[in-house]
């Protein structure tokens, strides 16, 4: 092949970008002098995905590695285009005849269901919902009442403690982030006292990091308590203990936690372990949850006690994990939320790879690890693809001219690199007289027509 490689990937958050940059550094490319070009594709005008859309705004130092994206995304062989939503502009069948190659970084963006009574009364909300709306989504409602005083938040990894922060932090305290004015004022209305995180599981069995753990204590005005029943640990919980850094962190900080004086603040962020829950109680609308103490088992699991407990909440928010969503013309499998894939190749519904097209990121392996287990598995992906590459089905149309043409005839009006940082200079200038680093724009619109240089 001597034009270069044309790669399309869908997704412009981590799993995408870092796809990309794999490729560029991938010496059986670069040293064979193979040259690529590769366009990056994204349903918002923006690139970063949840880095921008999925990080709670006032972790700013999990948003620096936005930093680290700016820098592949400026590479030449690299070109992103935005406000391009494969499924409705797109189909396969079009990114087949312009690339060889298709990568889909599509990520995770829907709830896990719980199936327990009660789930779907009003008050009761998903936490991906929430997320969206306090880190300005432009595709999500720009308002959310925050209802009642106290609130339930269902889960134990770090989506949970985000959403839990956020109920119990002042508004105010998120005036140095990003958040737009409507956020604040969302904020500045609610009425939380109190916070109450549910885990089934027991305190080592918690997925949360370190670092979001103990951010729930550096918050002014709040609480943090923990009960000492909850505290038992069996043989599972101790080699869990003693094998992961991570594990024995968490639990010192949390039975340092338990034994404190109480501080006498304001509001109140209660953690609970070993509650299963059962019930989202109300009628017309949420008025409790019930839960089911559990017991541990001797290997880490637990097993439900018949002992059962109800909890006054008037909200309930579920953070038990991610799904993504079913991408256009391909197969997916509903019960994990993924493409069907072998190391990031793509099966069809014979379980047979589709020649040239594969899967990254959550979409491929579910929403398990931390940003920065996104690299390696990328990795996997792109070392299958350069390996499949003399067995592509050639793209016909392979001019990166010629997809922008397919796009302006379908009137689509997409973003760039250069339209993005344009956006990027604009939500800085309205920070700047705050003393902050950038304001969001929230309107797709908006973003759109600041991209594209348009007037308003």
């Amino acid at each position: 092949m001597t034009r270069p490689l044309r790669v399309g990937i869908v997704g412009s958050g981590p799993a995408g970008i870092y796809a990309a940059d794999l490729l560029t550094k991938d010496d059986t490319l670069t040293g064979s002098g193979t040259p690529l070009s590769i366009d990056i594709l994204d349903k918002l005008p923006s690139p970063y995905g949840l880095v921008r859309y999925g990080v709670a705004p006032d972790h700013p130092r999990i948003k620096q590695i936005q930093a680290a994206l700016h820098k592949v995304l400026d590479k030449p062989e690299i070109r992103f285009l935005g406000n391009v939503n494969y499924g409705v502009d797109l189909k396969l069948e079009d990114l087949r005849r312009h690339y060889d190659a298709v990568i889909f970084a599509t990520g995770s963006d829907r709830d896990r269901p719980l199936d327990i009574p009660g789930i779907d009364l009003p008050g009761s909300h998903g936490a991906a919902d929430f997320v969206f709306w306090y880190d300005s989504h432009p595709d999500v409602a720009d308002t959310w009442k925050v209802e009642g005083s106290s609130v339930a938040v269902i889960g134990a990894g770090n989506v949970a403690v985000d959403v839990a922060r956020i109920l119990a932090k002042h508004a105010d305290d998120l005036l140095e982030t990003d958040i737009t004015d409507n956020v604040h004022q969302g904020l500045l209305a609610k009425q939380v006292t109190d916070v109450h995180v549910f885990a089934r599981r027991g305190i080592a069995q918690a997925k949360f990091t370190p670092m979001e753990l103990r951010e729930l204590d550096r918050q002014p005005g709040v609480e943090v308590i923990v009960y000492p029943e909850d505290f038992e640990l069996d043989e599972g919980s101790l080699a869990a203990i003693e094998e992961s850094n991570q594990i024995k962190t968490n639990v010192k900080v949390l039975q340092n936690w338990a034994i404190r004086d109480p501080k006498g603040e304001p509001r109140r962020l209660h953690l609970h372990f070993l509650h299963r829950p059962v019930e989202v109680l109300g009628s017309d609308r949420v008025t409790g949850l019930r839960t089911e103490r559990m017991e541990l088992t001797g290997d880490g699991n637990v097993r439900g006690t018949g002992e059962f407990v109800d909890h006054e909440v008037q909200a309930v928010y579920r953070a038990i994990g991610y799904l993504g969503s079913p991408v256009a013309d391909l197969p997916f499998d509903e019960e994990r939320g993924i493409i069907p894939n072998d190391g990031g190749r793509v099966l069809d519904l014979d379980n047979a790879p589709i020649p040239g097209v594969y899967a990254t990121g959550w979409i491929k392996r579910g929403p398990v690890g931390l940003i920065g287990h996104t690299k390696g598995d990328a990795l996997e992906t792109v070392t299958n693809l350069v390996a499949d590459r003399a067995s592509f089905p050639a793209a016909s149309e392979p001019e990166p001219e010629a997809f922008l043409r397919l796009l302006e005839e379908r009137g689509v009006p997409y973003t760039t690199w250069e339209g993005w940082q344009r956006l990027e200079a604009h939500e800085e200038s309205l920070g700047e007289p705050q003393g902050r680093k950038r304001v969001k724009v929230l309107s797709r619109e908006e973003m759109t027509r600041i991209c594209r240089g348009e007037e308003g």
